[in-house]
């Protein structure tokens, strides 16, 4: 079941233009290693899906994975075959914007070894450039 909002305020939203470096959700917290992206762009519910399923099944049950990112904003598209005009289309998926230096996924309990071929498997499959970056001494 792909992630979803249970609901939401204002059921179509526009699209924004995604600017600057994300000052929040910008270091790993919850885990050992993390996923970081260098790109800004929409990352679809389906896709974290996907990496979710991709990465469980590397680490096996032997460490932890945690999402950071969640779907929030909702994507019109019209049928296809449909003259231009009559307003915008119905809500077709659910999507994550995310902006340079957001982490999106952490794994704790792994190597580093482990943790570079799992988040491998995970660049893979999402649109964004991503690079591997651990925890902080301090936090």
């Amino acid at each position: 079941m792909a992630l979803m909002p249970k609901r939401v305020k204002h059921r179509k939203s526009q699209r924004r233009r995604i600017r600057g470096n994300a000052t929040r959700g910008n270091l790993v917290v919850y885990g050992d290693w993390g996923l970081q992206s260098l790109e800004a762009g929409h990352i679809s519910a389906k896709t974290i899906e996907a990496c979710r399923i991709a990465a469980t099944q590397y680490i096996r049950g032997e460490g932890k994975l945690y999402i950071r990112i969640f779907p929030h904003k909702p994507v019109t598209a019209r049928p296809l075959e449909t003259r231009m005009g009559k307003g915008k289309g119905e809500p077709d998926r659910w999507v994550a914007v995310v902006k340079p230096g957001t982490i999106l996924f952490e794994l704790s309990g792994v190597s580093h070894e482990a943790a570079r071929d799992c988040f491998a498997r995970v660049a893979y499959k999402l649109p964004v450039r991503v690079r591997l970056v651990g925890r902080l001494a301090g936090g």
